[in-house]
C-alpha cells in the first residue's frame, strides 16, 4: 500500500466518522450535564418534601447513573454501534448482578419502604424482627436498634418488613394494665376506694379517658382486680412501677391482704 492509498483511507475514515464522533461527544457531554441537572432537581424536590437524607442520596445516585447509562447507549448509537446487542449485554449483566445480590436488593427495597412509609423514625422505641429497643439509625441496607439493656443490634431491613412492627410510643397516650389480687375475706369496696385514691393522687394519670377499676376474676386463691389508668406514652413505665409499689404499701397499711401461693402439708404418724 503506497502513501496515496493510505492518505485516501485516512481521509475516508475522517470524512465518514468525524461528524459521528463529534455527534457522539455532544450527546455524551450534553446528556451527562442533563443527568446531573435532573438528579439535582429530584434532590431539591425530595428535600422540599422532607424525605430522609439517606433515601435522598440513594435516589440521587440511582437516577444519575441510570440516566448516564442511557446517555452512553445514545452516544454509542451515534457511532454506528449496534445498541441492541449492547443493551442485551447490559440486561444480561444486570440480571446476573441481580441474582448474585438478591438478598442485598431485598434489603434495599425494604429500606426504601421503611423510609417512605415511616412506620418508625430514629429515636422511637419499637419491637421489630423480634427485637425491642430504640432505633439508632435507619439505612438503606439495615436498621440499628439499641436494646433496652444497651446492646447494639444490626437488623437487615428485609427481616423488619416481613414481620410485625410495633411502635411502642407512636401514639400520644397508652393504657397501663395492672392486676392486683386481694383475699376472699377482704372488702372489695375498700380495695376499690384505695385504688381510686391512689390513681387520683398521681398527676401523671389522665382524667380522660377515665381509669377502669373492676373485679376481673375469682381466682383459686384471690379476687383479682384490674386497674387500667391512661397516661402519656412517656409516663407509662414510671406510672406502672409507682402504682405497683404504692398499692402494695397502702394495702399493707390498711389491712388488705395480697394472697400468695401456699401449700398446706399434713403429717400423719403411722401406727407403730
Amino acid at each position: 500500500m503506497n502513501i496515496d492509498n493510505i492518505f485516501e483511507t485516512v481521509s475516508y475514515w475522517v470524512a465518514t466518522y468525524s461528524m459521528k464522533l463529534v455527534a457522539a461527544l455532544l450527546v455524551f457531554f450534553i446528556g451527562k450535564w442533563l443527568c446531573g441537572h435532573i438528579s439535582r432537581l429530584v434532590v431539591r424536590l425530595l428535600e422540599k418534601n422532607k424525605v430522609e437524607l439517606t433515601l435522598i442520596h440513594f435516589l440521587e445516585n440511582l437516577i444519575y447513573y441510570t440516566l448516564l447509562v442511557l446517555v452512553l447507549v445514545a452516544a454509542a448509537s451515534q457511532l454506528g454501534i449496534n445498541t441492541t446487542s449492547f443493551l442485551t449485554i447490559i440486561g444480561a449483566a444486570g440480571l446476573a448482578v441481580g441474582l448474585a445480590l438478591k438478598d442485598s436488593l431485598s434489603n434495599i427495597a425494604s429500606g426504601i419502604m421503611l423510609i417512605f412509609l415511616r412506620p418508625f423514625k430514629v429515636g422511637d422505641i419499637v419491637t421489630a424482627a423480634g427485637i425491642t429497643g430504640q432505633v439508632a439509625t435507619l439505612n438503606i441496607f439495615h436498621t440499628t436498634i439499641n436494646t433496652l439493656d444497651n446492646q447494639k443490634m444490626i437488623v437487615p431491613n428485609s427481616n423488619i418488613t416481613t414481620n410485625v412492627i410495633t411502635n411502642i410510643f407512636a401514639n400520644p397516650t397508652r393504657r397501663v394494665d395492672l392486676v392486683f389480687g386481694i383475699s376472699y375475706g377482704d372488702d372489695i369496696a375498700q380495695a376499690k376506694e384505695i385504688l381510686n385514691r391512689l390513681i387520683a393522687s398521681d398527676p401523671r394519670i389522665l382524667k380522660d379517658p377515665a381509669p377502669t377499676i373492676a373485679v376481673a376474676e375469682l381466682a383459686d386463691s384471690s379476687v383479682n382486680l384490674i386497674v387500667r389508668p391512661w397516661v402519656k406514652s412517656g409516663d407509662y413505665w414510671p406510672v406502672y412501677f409507682a402504682m405497683t409499689e404504692s398499692v402494695k404499701t397502702t394495702f399493707d397499711k390498711e389491712g388488705i391482704t395480697i394472697p400468695f401461693p401456699q401449700r398446706d402439708v399434713h403429717l400423719y404418724q403411722a401406727n407403730q
